[in-house]
């Protein structure tokens, strides 16, 4: 997709299974076990064998290598296999990659995986303690040195001018941490499950680095999320109703850097999610309005609200009113914050379990869900539809 122009893979591919392991902060297991339970599960999920699958897609930060997975799992010979950089930014890129596998012909069905330990194994939110010289590196010179080490860190420099420059205090992010509360005590498979929390409690948590609390960051996890790709034609076969890829985009800012780009011309935007918010609505030839369900990825709070401006939901500086008054549902699985840290994997679950109308918190007559990955790094976005 270029930034200038519509493409062409929208309507072609179609998410069409889903699978997950349990979510838990130690799951006692591999995170190779993980991987090709939530593999299993997903092609379990879409009427579908091993034997179905050609192709998959996962993360750089994944530690279980596609073949290794294809042969834990049965899979036989692959046509397809990628990776997708930036952390989090990578989420919606592995269902974009695989759609342009299954538009173009290369693969038939390729199925999308993350799998961590993230709590029990590698904790993200524990920052940097050794990093090998890299021109990718370079950019954490100008913060490391001065305390800036983890992500809290890093995004709370830009919440706090954003915070600043609209006149607002540490309660805007608040609404975010309660909406997402408030659906993942109503799902199941949510860590936070029977939990809501209110503003107050927000306010009362602790703080991470100002003006970061507690409940404006993510969960550690552990777990493993799954998805399966494949084209409309054969989705039409399947048992479950799809979920049309009817847009897919990645995005990179002008001079970006990884979650450190301090030194742009306005911190209280997120440029990347500028570039995917401008090609989902050009492909799609939808806008704010047509969307009936956001999935935004929340690894913090003030990310959210800046994501909604950058989309058009609502101006500069208004997103907290905005989800205060709950003008669109919100993480209907409870989010990164409520149910899971999977680097957003989990998120797009969400969204084909809504158009197919089976969400725990099923919103009537969805057509249209908008879903993110992460933010202040190079990131990807979707628009999924029922394709009616």
């Amino acid at each position: 997709m270029s930034v200038r122009a519509k493409d062409r893979l929208g309507g072609r591919a179609a998410v069409v299974g889903i699978g997950a392991t349990d979510f838990s902060k130690d799951s006692g297991r591999s995170e190779l076990r993980l991987a090709v339970e939530a593999v299993r599960a997903a092609l379990d999920d879409a009427g579908l064998t091993p034997a179905d699958v050609d192709g998959l897609v996962t993360f750089t930060m994944d530690t279980s290598p596609e073949i290794t997975v294809a042969q834990a799992a049965g899979i036989g010979e692959l046509s397809f296999f990628s990776r997708v950089h930036y952390g989090g930014g990578a989420a919606c890129a592995t269902v974009q990659q695989a759609a342009l596998a299954v538009a173009t012909g290369v693969a038939e069905v390729v199925v999308c995986y993350r799998a961590f330990n993230e709590r029990s194994g590698r904790r993200f939110g524990a920052g940097v303690r050794h990093r090998e010289p890299s021109a990718e590196g370079a950019a954490l010179g100008w913060t490391l040195p001065f305390g800036l080490l983890t992500p809290a860190s890093w995004v709370a420099m830009a919440a706090q001018r954003y915070l600043h420059t609209y006149g607002l205090t540490p309660e805007a992010f608040g609404h975010v941490a309660v909406v997402d509360r408030k659906y993942a005590a109503t799902n199941p498979a949510a860590y936070f499950h029977g939990r809501p929390i209110t503003l107050a409690e927000h306010a009362a948590s602790r703080w991470i680095v100002e003006p970061l609390r507690l409940l404006d960051c993510c969960q550690e996890t552990d777990g493993g999320q799954a998805l399966v790709v494949t084209s409309v034609e054969r989705a039409r076969d399947l048992p479950k109703p799809p979920a049309v890829i009817v847009a897919a985009a990645q995005g990179a800012g002008r001079a970006q850097e990884q979650m450190t780009s301090f030194y742009g011309t306005d911190l209280t935007g997120l440029p990347e999610m500028g570039v995917v918010a401008r090609q989902l609505w050009r492909t799609s030839r939808l806008g704010p309005g047509d969307i009936d369900v956001g999935i935004l990825y929340d690894h913090f709070t003030p990310f959210v609200l800046m994501q909604l401006e950058e989309f058009g939901f609502c101006a500069a500086g208004e997103a907290a009113g905005f989800v205060a008054e709950e003008r669109l549902p919100l993480n209907t699985h409870g989010g990164q914050l409520g149910e899971a840290y999977l680097h957003g994997m989990n998120g797009i679950a969400e969204a084909v379990r809504q158009l197919r109308g089976t969400a725990v918190n099923q919103i009537a007559g969805t057509e249209h869900v908008l879903v993110t990955a992460g933010t202040g790094v190079p990131t990807s976005g979707l628009v999924l539809g029922t394709g009616g």
